[in-house]
């Protein structure tokens, strides 16, 4: 049985861009920073394939301490932002296509215009997940001039290697025939099981399928199209802004390899990659959560540096 979540305590927000004809109506939620706290960024937060943005980042559990990653964030200080990229959640879902990686950038572009311009906040910090991170490193790459410091968390470069992927490309043809994909309950729970058991609770499971679930019962299928058979989709050596990769040491999606070639290219010399023991896929639904978000917080604090040689 599904329990209908509502969300409280942030601001809705609405912006649109065009696409040919099509007006597309994007859904933000702020968390903003609490009151009488230093001001320490500005956060815009990248969903991935399977689920919107507040099951993702405003997770509520009972007895979980700062299940909500914007809760965690907005009382050290920072203004939180969350998207829905066009078909999924509140935001459009009407246009007859199959949302991928690049019209994802494409929202992002137009989510980072409306934040800057309505907060005043010069650049932003922007965390991605799975194919949130494909499309937070592809947001980067065609507008640095936008980002302070991005991190890319289960991501996947070239794919190869990868034990998910892999799976997931045997039902290529069916994503191919169809713009959207049916979700349920034992789908959310494969995504924690697929990898390694017992990395996530199962409260905190079910909390979750209830709130992706009250939401949407069917996904677009354009990022497991470009992510099972159109990698790589960022170029390393054109994104120029501070990067982390975060990988979880169980995450089936790209093979530590893979990673490790995608971060040896990235100029910037201000990087960092991290393992992040007993995690799997979800980092902010397993079991050690608020090792994700130090590392996070780490990063996105990190004084910039005062000599570059």
């Amino acid at each position: 049985m599904r329990t209908a979540v509502t969300w409280t305590g942030g601001k809705d927000h609405w912006t649109s861009r065009q696409a040919g004809a099509d007006e597309i109506k994007l859904f933000m939620w702020q968390k903003p920073a609490k009151a009488g706290i230093a001001h320490a960024g500005t956060i815009l937060f990248v969903h991935g394939s399977s689920m919107a943005s507040q099951p993702t980042f405003d997770l509520s559990v009972p007895g979980r301490p700062y299940s909500s990653v914007m809760d965690w964030f907005r009382d050290r200080g920072f203004d939180t932002w969350s998207l829905d990229n066009e078909g999924y959640g509140r935001s459009t879902k009407t246009r007859p296509i199959n949302a991928d990686i690049s019209n994802g950038a494409d929202d992002l572009e137009a989510a980072s215009d409306y934040i800057t311009k309505t907060t005043g906040a010069k650049k932003l910090l922007v965390y991605g997940i799975s194919s949130g991170a494909l499309k937070a490193a592809l947001f980067a790459q065609r507008h640095p001039e936008r980002v302070a410091r991005v991190a890319l968390d289960a991501f996947v470069w070239t794919g190869a290697d990868s034990p998910t992927l892999e799976q997931r490309k045997k039902k290529l043809p069916e994503f191919i025939a169809k713009n959207r994909r049916p979700i349920d309950r034992a789908f959310v729970e494969s995504v924690f099981t697929r990898d390694h058991p017992d990395t996530a609770d199962k409260a905190t499971v079910n909390a979750f399928a209830d709130a992706i679930l009250t939401l949407d019962d069917s996904m677009p299928t354009g990022t497991y199209v470009d992510m099972c058979s159109k990698l790589p989709l960022v170029d390393p050596e054109k994104i120029s802004v501070p990067c982390i990769v975060m990988r979880g040491e169980y995450d089936g999606i790209a093979s530590f390899n893979d990673l490790i070639a995608f971060y040896k290219k990235l100029p910037n010399n201000d990087k960092q990659f991290t393992v992040m023991a007993g995690i799997s896929h979800a980092s902010f639904q397993q079991k050690n959560y608020l090792m994700a978000y130090h590392i996070l917080h780490s990063f996105f604090t990190q004084p910039e540096p005062l000599y570059r040689g």
